[in-house]
């Protein structure tokens, strides 16, 4: 996605993290968001209205109201809203980032039950066992069978065998695959699980190890700013010199002696 969509993606998800924290169902709060996806797509005329540069956010907002006021909760309604008053760099970036947002609330709902990584595994070996075995490949790419028959096959193979969120994204891929291939949907399920697991995860380079009364009180104080449960991954870097650096996905918040003294030095040439 090119600039303009990348930060309104950014906000969208900051809108999607406090749906999660608002009490709303995570499984409904999904579904809403695939249903909006697949009624975006089907009309060129709404899509465009949504993302049209010329018109000011509160029209749009009050256009997501009128249309899905009763049809979808709270906190979905908030989440589009805060998406459609964004800037958009292309009319396919907002269908996509709600689909992926839908994707995000069924990876949150695997986290909470401690299945995270039996989806991950899951959903990496199913997309193997596809791409393998060409009448299944066939069976799951094909658009001409019902989506009831896709749905159906899909939870024939997986039923059962696997964790409820990985049959509910492989059923969401093969009933509204949007004209992408199954192994491309896939992947960008995983991504989905990575960005987050970025986002769970703080490593911190120090240059000496930190007592485990620091590393809890350090992960306390990242959990207040980023309002979840943050795991802390220690590395001892002697080039830190002093004080921490710190990685939070593609957040850095660096407090080393050595940064100082750079920003220092570069004061003192200017």
């Amino acid at each position: 996605m090119l600039g303009s969509s990348r930060a309104a993606v950014t906000a969208g998800r900051d809108a999607l993290a406090a749906a999660l924290h608002s009490g709303v169902d995570w499984n409904q709060l999904a579904e809403e968001l695939f249903a909006v996806t697949a009624a975006v797509d089907g009309n060129a005329a709404l899509r465009r209205a949504l993302v049209d540069p010329s018109r000011e956010g509160a029209p749009k907002r009050q256009l997501v109201t009128r249309l899905f006021s009763g049809k979808v909760s709270t906190a979905t309604a908030h989440v589009l809203e805060t998406l459609v008053s964004q800037r958009w760099s292309r009319d396919r970036d907002l269908a996509d980032t709600v689909e992926n947002l839908g994707v995000e609330a069924v990876v949150a709902c695997a986290e909470a039950g401690e299945r995270l990584d039996a989806v991950e595994d899951e959903l990496f070996r199913f997309g193997r066992l596809v791409a393998g075995t060409p009448d299944l490949r066939r069976a799951v790419n094909e658009q001409q069978a019902s989506t009831e028959a896709r749905a159906d096959l899909v939870e024939r193979l997986l039923e059962g065998r696997t964790a409820p969120e990985t049959v509910r994204l492989v059923r969401h891929a093969v009933v509204a695959p949007r004209g992408r291939r199954f192994d491309r949907i896939v992947e960008g399920y995983l991504s989905v699980i990575a960005r987050r697991r970025e986002q769970l995860t703080a490593t911190v380079f120090t240059a000496r190890a930190l007592e485990s009364s620091q590393r809890e009180r350090l992960a306390r104080a990242l959990a207040r700013i980023y309002d979840r449960m943050i795991q802390v991954n220690v590395v001892v870097d002697p080039d830190v010199l002093g004080g921490l650096r710190i990685h939070v996905g593609d957040e850095v918040i660096d407090g080393t002696i050595l940064r100082r003294l750079d920003e220092a030095r570069r004061q003192l040439a200017g």
